[in-house]
Parts: C-alpha cells; structure tokens; sequence
C-alpha cells in the first residue's frame, strides 16, 4: 500500500538506486585476518571433550543417587531424561567459563574470537544501507519515535548519506494501517531532503517476518549492498550501525554480523528482573561460544546487518512439507538463513560487546510465556531441516541444539513424574537415594546453570567503573540473589508451558504470529489464573504430594513446585506497573542506561528514564500537530 503522502515511495517493482554491488565486495582482496582453521579445530575439539566429559561425570553421578537397590525400568527411564536435560546446561556452563576467561585473560577480548578487520567507520564508504523496521498492529507512534531518534543520530553524526529507512508493514486492522499512514509520511516529510524513508504494507502476510523481509529483497534489494534489520521495539544508536557498516565493508565474505542486544530500561518489574539476568549471563556466555563457534555464529533475527545479495541469493527458507503445526512456513527463521549463508561460505558473526544495541522485553508473564512457545514451535520445525544437503557439521549441531533447547522441558518434567511414581508406588522399583551423590549432583547443576551471571557478576566486581554503573557493589549482590532466585521460580513455570504445547502439537495446537504486547499494565486475576492453571494444579500437587509422602520431602522439592504454584500471583504483581516504579525506585537491577543515560535514548523519552527524572531531548516530539494534521 502506497501512502498519498509519500509522492517518492518506491512502485512496487521499481528497485532503489545506489549500492555498491556484490561483485565489486567479492573482487576486492580478504583484507580481515581469518580464524586461524587448525586453532579453531583445537578448540571446537577441547569444547566438545569438555562437554561430553561433564554430561558423562553427570550421568555417572545421578547413576550413583538412584542406584541403591540397583538400577531398574525406572531409575533407568530417570537416567535417560536427566540426559536428554544436559546439553544446554552444559554447554552454557563451559560457555560462561570460557567467556569469563577470555574477559579477564585477553587483552581484546572481542577481537580474540570474532578476528575481523574493524574497518573505519569514520570514513564515509560507498556502499548503501537499508535500515528494516519490520512491524505488525505495532504501537505506531512509538515505532516512529524509534525510527526518528535512529535518523536523528545518522545525520547529528554526519552520515546520513548511504542509508535509507524502510518500514515494512504486515499490520492487518484497518485503524492501525491508517495510523501507520499519517505517522510514517509525517516521518517522510520531516526527514526529506536528509534520509530516505518508505513505506509498504503487504496485503498478503505470508511467510511471517522472514516473507516480509524476502518481499523486500525482490523489490528492492538489488539497489542495496546490506540491510539493518531492526523488530519493531529495536533501537540502535548511530556509532553501533556504522560500526556494523564498516565491518561489513572491510570483511567481504562476511554475510552476518550479529550485535549483543540488551534491554531497554523498563517500568515493568517483570521485564526489569528478566533482563538484568540476561545482560549478566549473555556477556560471558556470548564470548565463550565465540571462542569456538567461529565463522558459524548466531544470528538473532535482528539488530544484525546483512550482506544482501548473498542473502537474497542462497537463504530462501524452505516450505516444509506435511500438515500440522510443524510444515508449511519456518516461524524461527533466524537460525535457518544463518546456517544457509554459512552453506554458501559466507561467515556469520557475533560482535559478544555492548554496543548500544536495544530491545524491549516482554513486559508480563503471559506475553514472555506466548513469546517462547512461538520460538518453540519455530525451533522443532528445525526436525525437518537437520538432513538439509550441504550444511556444515556445526551448522547441524546449532539446529539440534536449537530444538533440544525446548525439548528438555518435557524431559525434565517426565524426570519429575517418573521419580515421583516410584516414590508412591513403595514397590520393588522405589527410588533409593545416595544422598551424599543427591547433594553433589544437585549443588553441580546449580553451579553450572547460573555459572554464566556469576562469573559476570565476579567480572562487574572486579572492575570499579562496572560497580559504579551497575548501581554499587552491594546493590549488584543483591540484584544478582534475586534475580537467581527469580529465574529459579521461573524456570519449571516455564517448562510445564513447553511441555503443554509439544504435547498438543499433534493435536494441531500452533501459536501463529500475533503482535506482541510492549504496555506495562497490570494483568487481572481472571486471565492470570485461565493462563496458568496448569502450572498452579502442578505446584499445589507437588506440595500436596509431598506432604502426603513424607513432610521432609517438601523441601528438596520446594524449589521445583515453589514457581508454580505461586505462578498467578507473580504474574499479577510482576505485571503492576506501580511495582515497577517501586523497583526503580530501590535502583535494584539497575543497568548501566539507568545511571547514565545514553544520550541516544533521550529521545525516546523512556518511561523509566522519565520516573528515573532524566530530561529529555526535544527529538521525537514531532508525532503530534503534524500527524494529526496529515490525519485531517
């Protein structure tokens, strides 16, 4: 859909001019110094000794616990679940401390294992940049608002020459199209003349975000060397996209380059405790798998910059064939064009460094909930795709690992269930417990579970200017306990909703593409408990159970039934955003953009920022008179 305000937006079969082009990159001398191979093998080669060692010593020590009057049916179906549980405790585990090695032992510690030239991203280059803000019933004027700080920061910095903006819509409901309309042309016409910004909204939604992004490239990715691909709640600052520009310039068989993305500072108490444990787990973690994955890296879907011919080229997701919930179009498509830039001997990169690189987390419970069952279902559909002809090996691995993430929920839970039916049936197969082997094996898989946000936290206590920003030392303890004892209630919440949904599956149970919720708004008790009913039901039995059993059992279990049973009300308080004031206030999970804000987000006049009394910049506050008067 063409806007009537929008007299350049490009026809539909028109493609932009400049770029460039593909050829001159692939001409030009490999200027960026490679993964030294024979390095690289040794070190996926430790990688994988070390893992399969720790799942093996694991197995072996649950081994130990369960095998008191011998191993039977039981113990054994017990085994093989805790095994099928091990691969991403593990590797996150040797991840984070390879991660956290590198960060205090290496000298640069991001050029040690993404070894690519920098290039100069002060020197305007010639290439051309498509900056992608894919959206669906999104909050319009926030999007712009976003978009407009992104465009004021190109062309404070001078270099607004050489990119573009292009919103691409797949919003269904008429109102929100309209206002899509009148707000992006408002956005056009202030920034004409300075920065090329369109708009396009598809009438036919198909292949989700991944489609809307490939309609892109047969319209107009010929006319652009790369493309920014932003979500519709991204923001990246001016330095971090010239920094991936330049890169790419410099590196021309780099097809991917992924940026560290961190959250957004937030009102929403759920989303402020979720993101300060992730901004302490990912830094580490995302150094260590650097170390060994290489030029086969992740790539997250977006805040990352494509190298567009090879993209439009070779990473067409396939159809998958059957029917159900796992064929027809891919959902988790990122992983998909990752491992297929990489079949085309392109290099896919993760830069593990903040970068001025944000998102917005889910704001509640139930929306982090939705969130991940779309991921999961994207991921198991990666079942089809691991005989794919013509992927590397560790290309492969990344799919499995993928769906192996998701499927360790229902194993931990047929785990849980089996040990507790041996329990109750006191018969010949009952659980007999070494608890000394207990003690180890469970003080391990806690070790190796939250290893990754404390040797962060070590890493932030070690270095006076992290302390400082992350809101003093004694405030990074407290935080860091809290959030460990946060994810701990999360976690069977989380697996019990996993395991719901791949058990529906073959009932034809889906999630689909829906538009997320970003508002901070409290969440009724009705919806809470017609949500997590079934976490509730397993929580209050597991205690019921227990205290039937043997009351001293209650407390090893207390852990596991504690999450869900108090599932509705956290969801309801985490929700409130009178608690997340009162979390701001107490300066608990504090991020470095809460204790200095980053010029670059002060246009986006942040709810945190404005609770935090942060002064805001005049950019962004155009979305009033001149939309209302386009509207008119």
């Amino acid at each position: 859909m063409l806007g009537k305000r929008l007299p350049h937006f490009l026809a539909p079969d028109q493609p932009a001019s400049g770029g460039a082009g593909e050829d001159q990159d692939l001409d030009r001398p490999r200027v960026h110094r490679p993964d030294d191979a024979r390095r690289l093998f040794w070190r996926r080669a430790l990688f994988l000794l070390l893992v399969v060692t720790s799942m093996a010593g694991l197995t072996a020590l649950l081994t130990m616990s369960l095998a008191g009057n011998g191993i039977g049916w039981g113990e054994g179906l017990m085994i093989a679940c805790f095994v099928a549980t091990l691969p991403w405790t593990v590797i996150g585990f040797w991840n984070a401390v390879i991660g956290f090695l590198v960060m205090r032992l290496s000298r640069d510690p991001v050029e040690s294992v993404c070894p690519i030239a920098p290039g100069n991203a002060s020197r305007t280059g010639s290439a051309s940049t498509a900056i992608l803000s894919c959206i669906r019933n999104e909050d319009v004027d926030q999007v712009a608002v976003n978009l407009d700080a992104m465009a004021a920061d190109l062309h404070q910095a001078g270099r607004c020459e050489g990119f573009s903006i292009y919103v691409l819509s797949d919003t269904d409901q008429p109102e929100i199209a309209a206002r899509e309309e009148a707000v992006f042309a408002a956005l056009h016409d202030r920034w004409t003349g300075h920065i090329d910004i369109f708009y396009r909204r598809r009438s036919d939604n198909s292949g989700f975000k991944a489609g809307n992004i490939r309609d892109f490239c047969e319209r107009w990715g010929a006319g652009h060397d790369y493309a920014l691909v932003l979500d519709a709640d991204s923001f990246m600052a001016a330095p971090a996209i010239l920094d991936l520009v330049a890169r790419m310039d410099a590196n021309p068989r780099l097809g991917i380059l992924q940026t560290l993305v961190v959250g957004m500072p937030t009102v929403s108490a759920f989303a402020r405790i979720f993101q300060f444990g992730m901004r302490l787990g990912m830094r580490s973690y995302t150094l260590g798998s650097a170390w060994w994955q290489g030029e086969c890296g992740p790539y997250w879907g977006h805040n990352a910059i494509l190298r567009l011919a090879p993209f439009a080229e070779h990473c067409h997701l396939p159809e998958l064939p059957g029917k159900g919930p796992l064929a027809g179009t891919i959902l988790s498509h990122d992983q998909v064009e990752a491992v297929l830039m990489r079949r085309a001997g392109y290099e896919v990169r993760v830069i593990p460094r903040e970068t001025e690189s944000f998102e917005e987390n889910p704001p509640n419970l139930l929306e982090f909930i939705r969130r991940d069952l779309r991921w999961c279902q994207g991921n198991l559909q990666y079942l089809k795709l691991l005989r794919m002809p013509g992927l590397y090996p560790l290309s492969r691995l990344q799919l499995l690992l993928a769906i192996l993430m998701f499927t360790s929920a229902p194993a931990w839970l047929a785990f849980m269930a089996t040990g507790a039916a041996l329990a109750a049936l006191n018969s010949g197969e009952m659980v007999q417990i070494n608890a000394a082997a207990g003690l180890a094996l469970f003080a391990t898989i806690l070790t190796m579970i939250f290893a990754p946000k404390i040797v962060t936290v070590i890493d932030i206590l070690a270095r006076r200017e992290l302390r400082t920003a992350y809101g003093g030392g004694v405030r990074v303890v407290v935080s860091a306990l809290t959030e460990i004892v946060f994810s701990a209630l999360l976690a069977p919440v989380m697996a019990i909703a996993v395991s719901l949904f791949i058990a529906g599956l073959p009932f034809g149970r889906a999630i689909g593409w829906g538009a997320q919720v970003r508002e901070t708004k409290g969440l009724p008790l009705g919806l809470c408990a017609s949500k997590l009913w079934p976490q509730t039901l397993f929580g209050v039995s597991g205690i019921a159970f227990a205290a039937w059993l043997s009351p001293v059992l209650i407390w090893p279990l207390l852990p596991v039934v504690l999450g869900p049973a108090l599932a509705v009300p956290l969801c309801m308080v985490l929700s409130r955003r009178d608690v997340g004031e009162l979390a701001l206030a107490t300066r608990l999970w504090r991020l470095p953009e809460e204790t200095v804000p980053p010029t670059c987000l002060l246009p986006l006049r942040l709810p945190a920022h404005a609770s935090l009394g942060v002064s805001f910049a005049p950019v962004g506050a155009m979305f009033g008179a001149e939309v209302e008067n386009a509207e008119a």
